[in-house]
């Protein structure tokens, strides 16, 4: 085998967790809008050195841009080797990309592939695999899924989570948007990722799931939070069966005063986000909510919000989104102990495929 290999993106995909590494050489602002799964960054030309190599070949020539752009690639690939890769054995085999699998990924691999190591290089780079993520979500992802439903509070998230750990396959939207899906579900510790990268974490969950086997998902809305959610999965989610998870009002309360406990700490924030609300219920109701925060009266206004704000839109949606929700698995939560939780999904676990 001559290295380094050039490997189709189709061919890669079979591999893709086989390899020992996944180098993304491209910038690092290219690389934090989205990444091949796994992939760490070693770029060949940092975000000022791109502008600075671009900015040549459009006001001088490509040959001097090319001049500069290669001394400053070879500084930094040998930096990567000395700091990265010197313990790496003989077998060691990475694959390496950039935008279009051009010369910043064909630099990186020639020298690697001349040190001995067996090099993969991606054609056609990020540009490829991105091309391969919208194609496959735009397609209907052929899973048996099971639809979480549930009132704001009844636990969707917890028992996901509960579920992932007991070995189920789930699909947390939420989680993989770092947003909780309302006005409200912001975390103030993690922002958003962008859409490409939320897109991709969706690809590479839904590509390991066994289509043999259910797949549970939470009930979302089209966004979640300022991402969307690709549509083919969410037509066949709203097409598929439901489970109607309930909790008592007073656990609700209690579980969200838990969940979102970042709020009942910073009251300004919460009313901050309450602004939001002004259209659907009036400076008034909103001002009176603002003042409960800051009061101090989070209980009183967790329950409100419930009963004027949220009941009322899950109940005008559910049935509207959810087309077998009519004919739902039952499934009632004693507590929000992890027992409960416990016992729930052991239910869902033993339920027919």
């Amino acid at each position: 085998m001559k290295y380094p290999e050039i490997l189709a993106f189709d061919d890669a995909l079979r591999q893709l967790d086989q390899f020992d590494a996944i180098i993304d050489v491209r910038s690092p602002a290219e690389y934090a809008l989205d990444h091949l799964p796994g992939a760490i960054n070693a770029p060949v030309l940092d975000d000022a050195q791109r502008i600075q190599v671009g900015t040549m070949y459009k006001q001088v020539n490509s040959f001097e841009a090319k001049k500069v752009g290669a001394a400053l690639v070879a500084k930094n690939i040998a930096a990567h080797i000395e700091a990265l890769w010197l313990d790496k054995p003989r077998e060691w085999r990475p694959l390496i990309y950039c935008w279009r699998g051009g010369n910043r990924s064909g630099s990186m691999a020639h020298i690697l592939a001349k040190i001995g190591w067996p090099v993969a290089q991606l054609d056609g780079g990020y540009k490829a695999f991105r091309a391969h993520v919208n194609a496959a979500l735009e397609q209907a992802p052929g899973l048996n899924f099971k639809v979480i439903c549930g009132t704001t509070g009844s636990g969707k998230s917890r028992l996901l989570e509960v579920l992932h750990a007991n070995g189920a396959q789930v699909l947390d939207l939420e989680r993989l948007a770092a947003h909780r899906g309302s006005v409200l579900g912001n975390l103030p510790s993690q922002p958003q990722p962008g859409q490409k990268a939320f897109e991709t974490a969706i690809w590479n969950t839904l590509r390991r799931f066994n289509p043999a086997l259910p797949v549970f998902v939470e009930s979302e809305s089209k966004k979640v939070g300022n991402l969307r959610v690709p549509t083919a999965l969410m037509d066949a989610m709203r097409a598929s069966d439901c489970i109607a998870l309930t909790l008592s009002r007073a656990n609700r309360v209690r579980l969200l005063m838990e969940d979102y406990a970042h709020f009942t700490d910073s009251p300004a924030s919460l009313n901050e986000q309450l602004e939001f609300l002004t259209p659907l219920h009036g400076r008034e109701k909103i001002g009176r909510w603002q003042a409960m925060a800051v009061n101090g009266a989070m209980p009183a206004l967790v329950e409100e919000l419930l009963a004027d704000h949220y009941d009322p839109a899950y109940l005008r949606s559910i049935d509207r989104n959810f087309v077998k929700y009519g004919q739902a698995f039952p499934l009632e939560l004693e507590d929000i102990d992890s027992a409960a939780f416990q016992a729930a999904a052991w239910r869902l676990t033993a339920m027919p495929v």
